[in-house]
């Protein structure tokens, strides 16, 4: 039984064990293992003589030898080659059981039809380049910088209590005298309009489609022009609302998300249906923009008349699909509500453009950088019409490490490796294709899920999972190839415990390694010399998930995970901070060997007071690494302490929820902060 369990999980992709952080090799629980089998409910690839897609890479040899049963059996047939542009297929005879390729095929995705006798099989034929897109300013070996922000944080005196791409071309306009080169965004994926409160950008419902949120309503001539809207947005009952919604320093999703989809109701009143630009928006985005849209508008209805309505796994069981004829008569009785769900997409695709539009009239080298998120919840528009590409009965974490003793479930449905190739991989081109628009470069979140992916099975504890294995070579190329043709850079989140055997393959295929200043030590247990970091790097202090910079000098984040259960056992936490009191003695001596003058009182033990000239000085120190991106975030300008996320936590803590202690012209009056930009941005330059 052990044999045919272990073939079982080698044909799946469930790997036999893995190494942890400490190198121990460690194998998953036999029940384990056989809860994931039954989450990919037998869907494995199935035998043929042609796989449903095959990838090469430019310039190198296309020998395709197909996949026969038996080698002595000698098959005849001709094969034809449409290529991605052209109407006139190539054409030729299979030889010795294997299809003689030309060498210079273009790149692209091309279509490949087998013929035996009566018998066809067809083939998606991808052409790859080695490397994914890097602009020039890297190939020279240049020192970037920029910020990255979490786009809901930011305040200002306009928004309605959640920043928005308004603010986002304010904050862009207020960079331009620091002459960043960049801007990075947190996932703006579609959320739950019906469900506020679903508020965390790395559990989206969608990442094809935008989240709504984000719209600037105060800028859409629909709006300004609607006598309606007008009378309703001055009325003083809403410019009350307005007021304490922006007043307040954690974002009321419960509030804000209503009322601005009460704002856009008036504005689509008004607006142009007939537009051809917006006609031609929805013909681009075809059914799957109908599929998201139609979700949005039903998860609305269905919330209206019934309680508890979280997902589509909550809904009637005739809601469940979207191509159920009750779905279907949904769609023919409520048209415009589908209609304003698809012109809500098209607005915030505008206003993303024109804030991409703005970095490029302003030279940035990259502009904006958006983030891609590892999954999507398992109840959302993704999964809804797409059910067997993903394994429902499965969820996506990380296995137990020292930051996070109790593993993570991140509650986010995988894609099935069988399936996705069964698809020709169509859903993650897609998906990239989507996340490469109106941007300059793309962050991958958990890069690692290339490669594999920690499943957990359903309603389990995270420390009962198992890796499985994912195409890496094949979504490496699809990423190469995009990346090319969208001109747009990608960086790889590469955090945690990495594989050896990952490593070399982003680095050869261009992408840039995610380092934290915090977690980078030599070969001697020193606080790494920053001018051994790789070049092919983003490197930054922090990010969504750890302790700004004045949480990380003070132990913040020990006192909040004791006081929301991230750390249940107390040695693995006295271990935890002990490390903390070493790692910040390693800063220090790397900070006075740089001759920084460091206020008397700030040390390396966890009480040690931290103010805003030092972790100025330690932003500043650090952007003269080695590598080429270097990323700074607002809340580190503002010395802020509270983090926007506390990872292991759900509702224990107010995630994703946390805005920036001051407004957009707030900070770039602050002397302080101009003195850090300044400073940061000759530090790239070389010319301190």
């Amino acid at each position: 039984m052990t044999t045919i369990l272990n073939k079982q999980c080698q044909q799946a992709g469930i790997l036999p064990y893995f190494f942890d952080e400490r190198g121990l090799k460690i194998s998953p629980k036999t029940e384990v293992k056989k809860r994931l089998l039954k989450a990919f409910e037998n869907n494995f690839s199935q035998h043929s003589l042609l796989p449903t897609v095959k990838i090469f890479r430019q310039k190198t040899p296309h020998f395709f030898p197909l996949n026969t049963p038996n080698q002595r059996e000698h098959i005849q047939g001709k094969w034809q080659l449409w290529l991605e542009n052209q109407t006139e297929p190539l054409q030729g005879k299979i030889k010795r059981n294997a299809i003689p390729l030309p060498q210079n095929l273009p790149l692209g995705y091309h279509q490949l039809q087998l013929t035996v006798g009566k018998q066809q099989w067809q083939c998606v034929l991808i052409i790859a380049p080695e490397r994914c897109y890097q602009p020039i300013e890297l190939l020279e070996h240049k020192k970037l910088w920029g910020t990255f922000l979490q786009l809901y944080t930011l305040k200002s005196a306009t928004n309605w209590g959640i920043g928005d791409f308004g603010d986002l071309k304010q904050f862009i306009q207020q960079l331009e005298p620091y002459q960043a080169d960049f801007l990075g965004l947190n996932p703006i994926h579609a959320l739950f309009p019906a469900n506020p409160e679903s508020a965390s950008p790395y559990s989206p419902s969608s990442r094809c489609w935008l989240n709504i949120a984000y719209i600037d309503i105060g800028s859409l001539v629909e709006f300004q022009q609607s006598q309606a809207a007008q009378a309703w947005f001055n009325s003083a009952e809403i410019q009350q609302t307005l007021k304490a919604l922006r007043d307040t320093d954690w974002i009321n999703y419960g509030e804000v998300i209503p009322l601005k989809l009460t704002g856009l109701r008036f504005a689509f009143q008004q607006a142009d249906k007939e537009n051809p630009t917006f006609i031609k928006f929805l013909q681009q985005g075809g059914e799957s923009l109908q599929v998201q849209a139609t979700f949005d508008a039903l998860h609305a209805h269905l919330s209206q008349h019934f309680s508890e309505q979280w997902g589509w796994d909550f809904w009637a069981k005739a809601y469940q699909d979207f191509n159920s004829k009750a779905v279907q008569q949904f769609r023919q009785q409520h048209q415009q509500d589908i209609l304003f769900y698809s012109w809500l997409q098209f607005i915030a695709d505008q206003q993303l453009a024109e804030c991409d539009a703005l970095c490029q009239r302003q030279a940035m080298p990259i502009g904006l950088y958006r983030d891609l998120a590892v999954g999507v919840t398992g109840n959302g528009a993704e999964t809804w019409n797409n059910k067997t590409l993903f394994c429902l009965n499965a969820s996506v974490g990380a296995p137990p490490d020292v930051l996070g003793p109790q593993g993570q479930n991140w509650g986010l449905a995988p894609f099935n490796p069988h399936i996705l190739q069964q698809q020709a991989y169509r859903p993650f081109i897609e998906l990239v294709r989507s996340n490469m628009q109106h941007c300059g470069a793309l962050r991958l979140d958990h890069i690692m899920s290339l490669l594999r992916l920690w499943w957990i099975p359903k309603g389990d504890s995270a420390v009962n999972g198992a890796y499985i294995r994912y195409p890496v070579d094949d979504l490496i190329a699809i990423l190469a190839l995009e990346s090319q043709r969208h001109q747009c850079t990608v960086i790889g989140e590469d955090l945690g415990t990495v594989p050896k055997e990952i490593v070399s393959k982003l680095r050869n295929a261009g992408i840039l390694s995610y380092k934290i200043f915090y977690f980078e030590f030599d070969q001697q247990g020193q606080s790494r010399d920053l001018q051994q970091y790789p070049y092919q790097a983003m490197t930054t202090l922090s990010t969504h998930d750890l302790p700004t910079i004045n949480g990380y000098w003070r132990g913040y984040d020990f006192e909040l995970g004791k006081q929301f259960g991230v750390y249940p056992n107390p040695k693995i936490l006295s271990i935890l901070q002990q490390d903390r009191v070493r790692a910040k003695r390693k800063i220090l001596d790397r900070l006075q060997q740089a001759g920084i003058d460091i206020e008397q009182g700030i040390d390396e033990t966890l009480d040690s007071p931290v103010n805003k000239t030092f972790n100025h000085q330690l932003q500043r120190y650090v952007a003269a690494v080695n590598s080429a991106l270097f990323g700074l975030q607002p809340e580190d300008w503002l010395d802020m302490t509270e983090p926007v996320n506390i990872p292991g936590t759900s509702t224990q803590y107010p995630n994703w929820r946390r805005k920036l202690t001051k407004n957009i012209d707030a900070i770039f009056a602050d002397r302080e902060i101009q003195a850090l930009l300044i400073g940061v941005k000759q530090q790239r330059l070389g010319l301190i």
